[in-house]
C-alpha cells in the first residue's frame, strides 16, 4: 500500500503539523496490534524511532501516563530522547481504534540521565476499518 503524507503550518507553534494516511491489506485488529502504544507491544520491534515504551501510571483501563524513549540518530549527533505523555486509547462501535496523547509532567518520571526530555504536542493514531 501507498502512504500519503500531508502537512500544514501550525497555528500553535513554529513548525508544521503532519498527517500520514494509508490503506493496508490487513484486519484493523492486526494493524492496531502493530501501532498501539502499550508496554511490550510490537511498535518497538518495527519502528526504529521507538526504543522503549513503558507505563508509568495506569489511571484507568483507557488512560495512562507513559514514557517513550528514542535512540540517538545521525551517528549520535542527535541524543536519545524521552517523552512523557498522557495517553488515551479507545475503540468505537464501528471498529475504529484510536490513541491520542499529549505531553505531561509526572512525579514518578523525572528527567533521566543520558536522555533529552522531549515535548509532544497533542498527537494521535487512528485505525479505521474500510469496506473490503
Amino acid at each position: 500500500g501507498e502512504v500519503a503524507v500531508s502537512w500544514r503550518p501550525s497555528a500553535e507553534f513554529a513548525g508544521n503539523l503532519y498527517k500520514g494516511e494509508g490503506v493496508l491489506p490487513a484486519s484493523p485488529q492486526n494493524v492496531w496490534e502493530c501501532i498501539k502504544p502499550v508496554a511490550g507491544g510490537l511498535r518497538t520491534k518495527w519502528d526504529q524511532n521507538v526504543k522503549d515504551f513503558e507505563v508509568i501510571e495506569a489511571i484507568s483501563d483507557t488512560v495512562s501516563i507513559c514514557r517513550t524513549t528514542t535512540p540517538s540518530a545521525c551517528m549520535r549527533i542527535i541524543s536519545p530522547r524521552e517523552f512523557v505523555d498522557v495517553v488515551v486509547m479507545k475503540q468505537y462501535e464501528d471498529g475504529t481504534m484510536l490513541s491520542a496523547a499529549t505531553n505531561v509532567e509526572h512525579p514518578l518520571c523525572p528527567p533521566q540521565p543520558n536522555f533529552v526530555r522531549g515535548f509532544n504536542y497533542p498527537c494521535g493514531c487512528f485505525c479505521i476499518p474500510v469496506p473490503g
